[in-house]
């Protein structure tokens, strides 16, 4: 039976806050999951699943609800967006599932939101609660207890942020943490693959670079759908996922680019935008009781498509912390971050350095280019080694 003494409240239903209450469900904690929404995941959004998080998937259980909707890609394919140049691959497929025992896995975002939620409504212990927009947090009684902003209240020994970019918790926990405008906006968009022409019809994840911008594209719902996602260097500051956005404004800052490489972006019907933002001033992930996870603990630019992972592989880590320290939520929370931070602070430093990297002018975008031809296959995934091949449980 579920240990209600160890009761957690998760304030979230995303990808994290889901991933949390199976991995904290499986082990006999009972959880309930505080979602403003109805649990209904935003559509239109694709999704990259490195072998670290496809691995942590596995281990919840999971991997083979998801894998039915998913595609595996054969290589990632990195293009020069202005000559339209391929300039080296990635090897994916079979070879990166033997190499890290896990496979690369691209989706669609709703299709792994509803796996999870499907995983997390089976299982005993845990509650899954629509409509808890997490107004206040009172922690003066011992226990923790979370105010909606219909005055709902739920009471649990701990509770586990997981609320995303826009915490809820974190403002409370640490009310001098600032999100920071990066002054770049990413792009998305959704097409049928039938009809595409080369090499955007190829099952791979592919990426073009070019001055200031680049562009990601990549099969999803088992390969009947190409996501797209631009990122460019410009845009004004807007909050929110989802925002219609001009496709004018978006091939504004692509009129360089190659026939080839642009067509793909006039071939969109619509498209949606979001603000990049860092995290500044946030000294602790946890306090006492209530602790961060994923995009509330620390957003990761998405040039290195892992913040997803980073949010399932916290899940992960967090539970076994915390069963490893019943009844005692703010030693298993310090210990979390401490095995945590590290790594998601590389991942931040890296995915902010690969943004500059895709984005270089002039002669340090021609040296790039030439570095990236020179590359073997097999040496661009041995650089990889250190992500793909870290396990969830492990520090």
């Amino acid at each position: 039976m579920p240990r209600r003494e160890d009761r957690v409240l998760i304030a979230g239903g995303g990808i994290g806050g889901l991933a949390a209450s199976i991995a904290l469900g499986r082990r006999g904690i009972e959880a309930e999951v505080l979602e403003r929404s109805s649990f209904a995941e935003e559509t239109g959004a694709g999704i990259q699943l490195g072998p670290n998080a496809t691995g942590a998937l596995a281990g919840l259980g999971v991997l083979d609800a998801v894998e039915p909707h998913a595609f595996r890609p054969e290589a990632i394919c990195i293009f020069d967006g202005l000559s339209g140049r391929r300039l080296t691959t990635v090897p994916l497929g079979s070879n990166a599932e033997q190499r890290y025992g896990a496979p690369y896995l691209t989706l669609h975002r709703a299709d792994l939101h509803a796996a999870l939620r499907m995983a997390a409504q089976g299982l005993a212990g845990v509650t899954l609660t629509a409509g808890f927009e997490v107004a206040a947090i009172d922690t003066t009684t011992g226990d923790v207890s979370a105010r909606s902003a219909d005055g709902r209240k739920a009471k649990g020994q701990s509770l586990i942020g997981a609320d995303g970019l826009w915490s809820a918790v974190r403002a409370c926990m640490a009310p001098a943490s600032r999100l920071r405008f990066t002054g770049a906006t990413a792009w998305r968009a959704i097409l049928p693959r039938d009809g595409l022409a080369a090499p955007f019809d190829a099952p791979i994840v592919g990426l073009w670079l070019g001055p200031g911008t680049h562009l990601v594209h990549y099969p999803v719902r088992a390969g009947a759908e190409l996501n797209v996602v631009a990122v460019t260097e410009s845009g004004a500051e807007r909050q929110g996922w989802n925002q219609a956005a001009s496709p004018q404004a978006l091939l504004a800052d692509f009129t360089r680019w190659s026939k080839d490489s642009k067509s793909l972006l006039e071939c969109a019907p619509s498209w949606r935008s979001w603000s990049l933002y860092r995290l500044t001033h946030l000294g602790h992930w946890s306090t006492g009781s209530i602790a961060l996870l994923g995009d509330a603990a620390h957003p990761v630019l998405p040039f290195l498509a892992q913040g997803a992972a980073l949010a399932i592989e916290d899940a992960v880590r967090l539970t076994g912390c915390m069963a490893a320290a019943p009844g005692d939520p703010a030693s298993a929370f310090r210990r979390y971050e401490m095995l945590r931070r590290p790594r998601a602070s590389r991942i931040q430093r890296l995915s902010r350095r690969y943004g500059r990297l895709y984005h270089l002018r002039g002669p340090l975008r021609l040296a790039r280019n030439l570095i990236l031809e020179r590359r073997g296959e097999q040496q661009a995934l041995r650089g990889l080694d250190w992500l793909y091949r870290h396990e969830a449980g492990s520090a």
